[in-house]
């Protein structure tokens, strides 16, 4: 009998954090220029540092696609390929790339530096394509497109990212252990 490449344990551990995203994309505040403030990018930190690159991006990769095909997951319990093509779909697209480059960071964090880079790193890709969505959606000029997506949530933004991440080390720390995460 053949091995599987993926356990039992990591479908559980990618279907919870899948959940926790999803639960977590309900707390959200509608901003003026129309992209909501949402937790979702604390969960998909906690993904990547819990999780690590692969089972983490694999995880937020699950969320995007049940909300692709309708099941509603995204912010206020929205779901279908239209959030994918709307004007915040850069956002929710570039969740699985953000989730596996924080991951990656996790993963090497002994150089130093480098989980605070992956994690910045991250969080800049998700704001690039976003953006960059947004601008080709709204048919916008770039300054538009930073100033209704980027500049409100700079300050949340970072207390997401520290709190998420202080907080995914401590549960990958205890679990890691039980769990035989690397």
């Amino acid at each position: 009998m053949q091995k599987s490449k993926i356990s039992v344990q990591d479908i559980c551990s990618i279907a919870i954090m899948t959940a926790i995203t999803v639960v977590m994309a309900q707390i959200s505040i509608p901003m003026p220029m129309g992209v909501p403030m949402t937790m979702q990018t604390f969960a998909i930190t906690l993904a990547g540092v819990i999780l690590g690159s692969k089972k983490g991006g694999l995880s937020i990769l699950v969320y995007v696609l049940l909300g692709a095909i309708g099941v509603p997951v995204f912010a206020g319990f929205s779901g279908g390929v239209q959030n994918l093509i709307g004007p915040t779909g850069g956002f929710i697209i570039s969740f699985p790339i953000m989730a596996y480059v924080i991951g990656l960071g996790v993963e090497h964090r002994k150089k130093k530096g480098m989980f605070v880079l992956m994690l910045i790193l991250g969080t800049v890709l998700n704001y690039v394509v976003g953006v960059a969505m947004f601008c080709i959606i709204m048919n916008s000029s770039v300054m538009t497109g930073i100033t209704a997506c980027v500049l409100p949530f700079i300050p949340t933004a970072i207390i997401k990212a520290v709190v998420a991440a202080l907080l995914g080390l401590q549960i990958r720390s205890r679990l890691g252990a039980a769990l035989q995460w690397a």
